[in-house]
């Protein structure tokens, strides 16, 4: 990333965290923006990040670590990360009409975590997101184990919890991202 892409990208952060300031109350700019400073390697992942749609912005600040905590705030799960099964096991079990990636496999590439169901409830206390698409969650070892894979979405004003194949894919599912700075 050169310094005018690092530039831009700490603009667009600034301007976002600007504007939505019910989702870090009591967390200030110049907080963040000295934690970024000290961690470029993480403006990588905010800028995969924005480039796939996700609007990442502050939400989280966890007391213990000092690190402010980035997540997916576009309203909808990020375009540039859908159509994808949920894990490499589920991607190569598919025998036909495979997608072009992973979620697990995706966030890592980006160097981000796939929310848990946790963030994620979380997430809709601060807005209204995924009310037309779903977004693939952190599944349990032992829902895995057994072939299947969690997902969210918020629907008549309520946030749902559901399960599917994990080798299931659909052009409005996708997932919402955690970086933490």
């Amino acid at each position: 990333m050169n310094e005018k892409q690092r530039e831009a990208l700490l603009s667009t952060l600034k301007v976002r965290f600007d504007r939505n300031t019910s989702r870090h109350e009591g967390i200030e700019w110049n907080q963040v923006h000295a934690r970024l400073e000290s961690a470029p390697e993480k403006l990588r992942a905010l800028q995969e990040m924005e480039t796939t749609g996700g609007e990442p912005d502050v939400v989280f600040h966890d007391m213990d670590t000092g690190e402010f905590i980035f997540v997916d705030c576009s309203a909808e799960s990020p375009a540039g990360r859908r159509s994808l099964c949920y894990d490499r096991e589920a991607l190569e079990s598919r025998k036909e009409h495979k997608p072009a990636n992973c979620a697990t496999d995706l966030a890592a590439d980006m160097g981000i975590e796939i929310l848990t169901e946790e963030q994620y409830r979380a997430l809709q206390k601060l807005g209204c997101f995924d009310a037309k698409t779903s977004s693939w969650v952190k599944t349990p070892i032992a829902i895995r184990a057994l072939g299947g894979a969690l997902f969210c979405d918020r629907r008549y004003d309520c946030v749902f919890l559901y399960h599917n194949g994990a080798q299931s894919y659909y052009a409005a599912r996708g997932f919402r991202g955690a970086l933490r700075v």
